[in-house]
């Protein structure tokens, strides 16, 4: 089941199942403490509650709604370094700082960090960003998880973290500099429900970077090819920390542009994930 939060032309945001090329409306505010798609998310059985808010008869095309980033006050946190390939390009970046970026590729404990609060997320279609003090930014294609404040992984969405690899070559302490800041990231268009998705340890993640309509990148991975698994990422970043508003966690990235590349003003980045969805967002 993929569901996804909208803007309608009445200036209403709300919650609708998506089939195909259709969105189905669910009506939130019918049961007290449904108010929100976290709410449905975080349910105990949402298939069911969605099943019984659903208004199928109000069906209209997904494409004469607003996709919004489907979040609502959860934080964005990220994990680094989860891919070989991320491994290499970040020990390629930073050569003073190589050895820890091993230790943490193998190491029990993994790299966690803040991503972004929500007013820092592109919704589907918007801008993201490039840092005007930076010379080298890429985007970053992760799995990434929605998780409860339980910390259950209740679905999964496309997640671009995007980053500024000079900056953060420059010196690893500058690493929030280099991750955090407004329009660093992007989340959707939909989540789809984790028991709907069976497959995802094996899903394929693909990036292209389109620049003056030409493919000026593409490549693609696997979440098979990540060192760690899901659960245990989300079970690191519930150690002594609380998200009483749920949370989304990035995975990592497996896919690396050449040291050559850095994202442009006008640059249209998509990134697909199998049985998820697309995301894509122009760069300014």
């Amino acid at each position: 089941m993929h569901l996804a939060k909208v803007l309608y032309p009445s200036g209403d945001v709300g919650a609708v199942r998506v089939d195909g090329d259709k969105a189905v409306p669910v009506e939130l505010g019918a049961i007290p403490g449904v108010e929100s798609l976290s709410d449905i998310l975080f349910a105990s059985d949402p298939f069911g509650l969605v099943n019984e808010l659903e208004i199928p008869a109000a069906a209209r095309p997904l494409a004469a709604l607003k996709l919004l980033a489907p979040i609502d006050a959860q934080e964005v946190w990220a994990a680094g370094v989860t891919y070989k390939r991320s491994k290499i390009a970040r020990e390629e970046e930073s050569v003073g700082a190589a050895q820890f970026y091993d230790k943490v590729y193998t190491a029990p404990r993994p790299e966690l960090f803040l991503k972004a609060t929500p007013s820092r997320v592109s919704h589907p279609g918007d801008p993201i960003r490039v840092r005007r003090d930076a010379k080298w930014s890429v985007p970053e294609p992760e799995l990434t998880l929605a998780i409860s404040p339980d910390l259950r992984i209740v679905g999964y969405t496309v997640g671009n973290d995007v980053s500024s690899r000079d900056i953060e070559g420059e010196n690893p302490l500058y690493l929030p500099q280099a991750k955090i800041y407004h329009g660093s990231a992007a989340l959707g268009p939909v989540v789809v429900l984790a028991d709907a998705a069976p497959n995802i340890t094996t899903a394929e993640i693909r990036l292209v970077i389109r620049r003056n309509g030409d493919v000026a990148f593409d490549g693609a991975t696997s979440v098979a090819q990540m060192a760690r698994t899901l659960p245990s990422l989300a079970e690191w970043l519930g150690k002594e920390n609380e998200f009483p508003d749920g949370v989304f966690l990035m995975t990592g990235t497996g896919i690396v542009p050449p040291d050559e590349f850095t994202l442009s003003p006008g640059d249209v980045v998509s990134i697909t994930i199998g049985g998820v969805g697309t995301l894509t967002n122009p760069v300014v």
